[in-house]
C-alpha cells in the first residue's frame, strides 16, 4: 500500500531536483552571455548576449513557477485519514492512483502507477468532496473512487 507521507516525500524531492536543474542552467545562461566578447563582429555578439538572456529569462520563469509549486506543496497535508477527497487525498480506482498535491502528472511509486495532480486542475476538483464509491465523469470517461487512501 501507497503511503502518503513518502510519496509526498518523493515528489518534494523531485521539485528541488528541477529547482537545483533551474538554478545551474541560469549560472550557465549567465557565464555563456558573460563570455561574449566584443571582439566579435557587432551583430553577432549582441545576438548571442539576447539569445543568452532570453534563455536566462525562461529558466528564472520555470525556477518561479517550481518554487511556487514546491510552497503549495510543503502547505498540503497528507497526515489525516480523510471521508471525503481533498488536497492530500490519495485515491485509487481501478486503474491507477490519484494523489492530489501538484501538477507533477504520471510517474511510477512503489511499482504502482499515480498521477500527481494539482489541487486547481480540472480532474481534482471533479473528484472534490467525493466519498469511496462515488464515480465521476472526466473526459467521457467514468471512474469509481474504490478507496480514499
Amino acid at each position: 500500500m501507497l503511503i502518503k507521507t513518502s510519496l509526498k516525500e518523493y515528489c518534494i524531492a523531485l521539485i528541488n531536483n528541477r529547482i537545483e536543474g533551474l538554478v545551474k542552467g541560469m549560472a550557465a545562461a549567465q557565464l555563456a552571455a558573460n563570455e561574449e566578447t566584443k571582439s566579435s563582429v557587432g551583430d553577432k555578439y549582441e545576438t548571442a548576449r539576447a539569445m543568452n538572456q532570453l534563455e536566462k529569462d525562461m529558466l528564472a520563469r520555470q525556477l518561479a513557477e517550481n518554487k511556487k509549486e514546491l510552497a503549495a506543496m510543503m502547505d498540503v497535508d497528507v497526515t489525516g485519514e480523510y471521508d471525503e477527497v481533498k488536497a492530500g487525498s490519495l485515491i485509487r480506482s481501478a486503474e491507477m492512483y490519484f494523489f492530489i498535491l501538484g501538477g507533477l502528472g504520471k510517474m511510477t511509486f512503489e511499482g504502482a502507477t499515480v498521477y500527481v495532480i494539482s489541487p486547481n486542475a480540472p480532474l481534482a476538483r471533479s473528484l472534490m468532496g467525493k466519498k469511496t464509491g462515488d464515480e465521476i465523469q472526466f473526459n467521457r470517461e467514468t471512474m469509481k473512487i474504490l478507496e480514499l487512501i
